[in-house]
């Protein structure tokens, strides 16, 4: 591993080990015991197989809402629209799951895919107005969350739900739960899903660094104007992005409407999942398999932190506070790069 590729690994774990840190001050100030904080944490996220089962569950959308931030960062946009194409793939995916009876070999695929395409589409829509209008997508992407969540609602109400807030369970045929892995983690909500999670990062690295394709998304994301010069599509190069984006992000939502609930209910509020993949993809360095470490330190914390009131008399609020501070200190990371370099030419 050479110096460039070893420091940009070290400083999201320096950052993180801030975070930390500074979330250990915190307790203190507010009168409580940070190493009973992060014990009870850290039993919460791996201490039996339940809760490792737990952590892995959580992290399986986590890892897909990362790649989906990561990738559109990646070709130089910001897709700020992950909840929103989440909510939508979620909702495609309870569809299909639940008004189609088919085999298991065609249902779980297909009711996947849908997902996928409703993200998509989500995500087309901010695409085509920048690359045809120019406008900004991170004004759009906010705006259509919203527009998510209400007309996910609507449709719960009005198509899928008899009781007026869930939806019916999806047939077993488009179901990713596993008797398996819930047997060996004591029966925890784990399921099918890391499988695909993982199958998402591997093609967004070979898709991003082994394609021709993803060296021109890369491009276009990098420079337009000189992209544009070298004869590449550039509108349909960010549409392509944002596409391809908001299908992980759909799959994400298709995680937990086959996985972990089986349903889709009337959300008062977002899921958070989407806006936690902009911290997860920053952590991740935006690289797919930095995600997936990434996720896993986010999922750990969510879960872990579920055990903290009872053992450890912690607010799970802290874990939050914890998050903030890492998420500040990877934005800041920058400055960590300039006092690196400048460590690197006194050396010299």
């Amino acid at each position: 591993m050479n110096s460039s590729r070893l420091t940009k690994f070290l400083i999201p774990v320096f950052d993180v080990l801030l975070g930390v840190i500074a979330g250990s001050i915190v307790m203190l100030v507010s009168g409580y015991n940070p190493i009973a904080g992060y014990s009870a944490l850290l039993y919460g996220s791996f201490g039996d197989s339940y809760y490792i089962g737990e952590t892995i569950r959580q992290t399986t959308p986590y890892i897909l809402a990362g790649l989906a931030v990561a990738f559109a960062f990646r070709t130089g946009l910001f897709n700020i629209g992950v909840e929103g194409q989440l909510i939508v793939g979620w909702l495609a995916s309870v569809w299909v799951g639940v008004s189609l009876d088919l085999p298991k070999v065609i249902h779980l695929p297909l009711a996947i895919l849908a997902a996928a395409a409703a993200g998509a589409l989500w995500a087309f829509i901010p695409g085509f107005l920048k690359a045809r209008f120019k406008v900004h997508e991170v004004i759009i992407t906010i705006m259509m969350n919203y527009i998510a969540l209400h007309v996910t609602n609507a449709i719960i109400r009005s198509v899928l739900s008899d009781k007026g807030f869930k939806s019916e369970t999806v047939h077993p045929s488009a179901s990713l739960q596993s008797e398996f892995l819930q047997s060996i983690t004591d029966y925890s909500t784990l399921h099918y899903g890391i499988i695909i999670s993982l199958i998402g990062a591997i093609i967004m690295w070979f898709l991003l660094e082994k394609t021709a394709k993803g060296y021109e998304l890369r491009a276009v994301g990098f420079n337009q104007h000189a992209s544009q010069y070298a004869g590449m599509n550039v509108p349909r190069n960010i549409i392509l992005s944002m596409v391809i984006s908001g299908a992980f992000a759909g799959v994400a939502g298709a995680m937990e409407g086959l996985g972990t609930f089986g349903n889709i209910s009337v959300k008062a509020g977002f899921t958070g999942i989407g806006f936690d993949g902009i911290a997860v993809a920053l952590i991740g360095s935006n690289n797919a398999f930095g995600i997936i470490l990434s996720a896993l330190l986010f999922g750990a914390l969510k879960v872990g932190a579920l055990e903290m009131p009872s053992s450890a008399d912690v607010p799970t609020e802290l874990v939050d506070i914890v998050i903030a501070l890492i998420i500040f200190f990877v934005a800041s990371s920058y400055l960590i790069r300039l006092l690196l370099s400048r460590f690197k030419k006194e050396g010299k």
